[in-house]
Order: C-alpha cells, then structure tokens, then sequence
C-alpha cells in the first residue's frame, strides 16, 4: 500500500518541524512539502497533489481561509486539516464550512493527529513498533478534536461534562447501562456539581450541534449517516457514538 502524502502549510518553522517529525515517524505517511504562506502551499498542491494538507489560518499572503476558498475550486483537492491557534466558534464553523474535514488547535498531539490523516484516508491504523499505546492526554485530545468537528463549543459546562463522560465510557463500556445511577453521579463528582446539572448541561451542548447544522460533520466521522436532521441523539446515544468512535480507532491501532 503507497503512503498517504502529506503537506504541511505554517508560517511558524518549529510547528512545521514538529509536524514534519511526527509524519516522517510513520512508516504509512509520506512528507512531500512544507509551505510558510498560504500562496505557497496552492503552487505546491497543484504541484505535488498531496492527499491530506495540513493547515494553519493565520499566515501571509495568502490564509488559511483563502486556501480553503481556492482548493474548493478544485476536483481533486487535498483533504483538510486545520491546525491552529484560534478557537472562537466562528472560525471553526467557516473552516468546517468550507470543506475542512478536521479542526485542531494547537499544540496538537502528534499521535491523535496520524490517526486523524489515516481517518480522512480510510486507511486502517497499522500496528508498528514506533506507535506507542494511547496516553490518557492522546485520549483527551482525540475527544476534543472529535468535539470541535461536530461544533460543540469548549467554554460551555456541556463540553468538559460530555468529554468526560465519554472518557469514563471509553474505559468501561458497562457505564452506558448505569448513566443515571453511575455516568452522571461520575461526572458530577469530578466537577463538584450535582447529576441534574450534568444531564442539563450534557444536553444542552448536544443541542448547540444540531442547532448549528454540523450533522453532516458527525456522519463523515464514521463515512455513513448515524443520525438524521430529525433524530437529534439522546446524551446516552451521543456518548456511545463518540466512544464507539474512539474505541475503533483503539482497536485498529
């Protein structure tokens, strides 16, 4: 199988040399670029065709945005991985808009971010000696990067209670028959709060997604439709769904 190519557009040269070292690690991943401005890294996509660009939003010249703008000209397109700094809501929601396919903020865990490329890929993780098992921080950061893509803000109560729902759930699935007995008490626990609190706030983040359309951004996680527009998922099904999600990625590395 030929190695996924990867092309990596940050005006910051240490992100860059981060990010190069993580893909040069991996045996299934192929470093064919670096751009230090927007302009750039379209002459070396049109140049080079790589499968997956990783990208920040602020850079010179030409930005983040405005690539995203003239790849979705394009046919064949690299897909997108935003890597950046800002996390205001509205920037998220036009990068996700414009056709970027994951949204991470820096700094990245490195390995959460190979699993993401094979991800957009639909390549299956490969066993290797240099991946190590996942880390509690790896887990952390592909539940958030997760929570990002479906447009589920990071400052509301909802986000921290659902991210460690899902935690608690990755590690031992039999909590999804006892969420009102034992998920919620958990959780509550852990953020000195009462379980109503939990399940209100739970909801109400679950509610901001579908209230801002990110849907399609959910069912391309998984490459099939999991939910339609008129079947808005309970917090138990939402928490399975995202643990399942987790649990696969787990399983296939």
């Amino acid at each position: 199988m030929q190695p996924i190519t990867v092309l990596i557009a940050d005006d910051n040269s240490a992100i860059r040399a981060q990010l190069s070292e993580a893909i040069l690690s991996q045996p299934d991943l192929e470093l064919v670029g670096q751009a230090a401005d927007g302009a750039e890294a379209l002459r070396l996509i049109d140049r080079l065709h790589p499968q997956v660009l990783l990208l920040d939003i602020v850079m010179p010249r030409t930005d983040g945005f405005g690539v995203l703008e003239a790849l979705s000209q394009k046919e064949d397109a690299p897909r997108v991985i935003m890597i950046t700094g800002l996390t205001r809501d509205e920037f998220i929601e036009r990068a996700m808009g414009l056709g970027a396919s994951y949204y991470m903020v820096k700094p990245v865990n490195t390995e959460c971010l190979c699993s993401r490329i094979r991800d957009i890929c639909c390549v299956p993780e490969q066993s290797t000696a240099r991946r190590a098992a996942p880390t509690a921080a790896s887990r952390e950061d592909e539940i958030a990067s997760l929570f990002l893509t479906i447009g589920i803000p990071a400052h509301i109560k909802g986000y921290q209670y659902l991210r460690e729902a899902v935690r608690m759930v990755s590690e031992d699935r039999t909590l999804l028959s006892r969420i009102t007995k034992e998920l919620y008490p958990g959780v509550a626990k852990r953020f000195a709060t009462s379980s109503s609190k939990v399940e209100r706030a739970m909801r109400h983040a679950i509610e901001v997604a579908w209230n801002r359309g990110r849907l399609d951004a959910l069912n391309a996680l998984y490459g099939y439709r999991v939910f339609t527009p008129e079947d808005k998922p309970t917090n138990g099904e939402f928490i399975a769904v995202i643990s399942d999600k987790l649990s696969l990625e787990r399983s296939a590395s």
